[in-house]
């Protein structure tokens, strides 16, 4: 983490043993995410009322680039919660998820690669069958069909044509898609 975190405690004394669970809770978060630029918990014990028992209530609030995670807005009134530690645990907990969402956003965007476009000589053309050969600039031989083109200028095609296509790996050996005239 790039900064110290801030612990907070309100309607209620200071701990250092929730403190040092607040810490480790924090520093396991790290290891999702590299950059968390802040963090803050409040940890907070409302006023004790008549028929509900001291339910602690944790707010953590974390920033890391471009994101904003804040766990804990809501006052639910969960009775397990009336151990500070459950309700810190419950509360990092989602956070946790939080974050991993954030990091798998991150990292599933991909940008789609487009296959490198290779150039090559037409090497024979059979018109009659639509297809033919194209001599790639590494020697090999690529076959082509009439709809590999790019362009519906089949005719004008002829043994020697300058072309650039896509290769391909078929079952019978290399072929070329998307040729354009070049």
């Amino acid at each position: 983490m790039e900064v110290t975190p801030r612990v907070t405690f309100r309607g209620m004394d200071h701990s250092e043993a929730v403190e040092a669970a607040v810490h480790e809770r924090i520093e396991r978060l790290g290891r999702f995410h590299d950059h968390i630029t802040s963090c803050s918990v409040l940890i907070e014990a409302p006023h004790r009322h008549s028929q509900k028992g001291k339910i602690y209530h944790v707010r953590v609030n974390i920033n890391v680039p471009g994101r904003e995670i804040v766990v804990g807005r809501e006052a639910e009134e969960n009775h397990a919660h009336e151990d500070v530690l459950v309700a810190i645990r419950d509360s990092f907990d989602a956070a946790q998820r939080q974050l991993e969402d954030v990091v798998r956003k991150m990292t599933s965007y991909r940008v789609k690669e487009h296959p490198v476009a290779m150039r090559g000589t037409v090497a024979r053309v059979v018109p009659d069958e639509g297809f033919g050969f194209i001599l790639g600039a590494d020697g090999r031989e690529y076959f082509f069909r009439r709809e590999s083109m790019t362009t519906e200028n089949w005719g004008a095609l002829g043994e020697g044509a300058k072309v650039r296509f896509v290769e391909h790996d078929g079952e019978k050996g290399p072929y070329a898609s998307a040729v354009t005239p070049d």
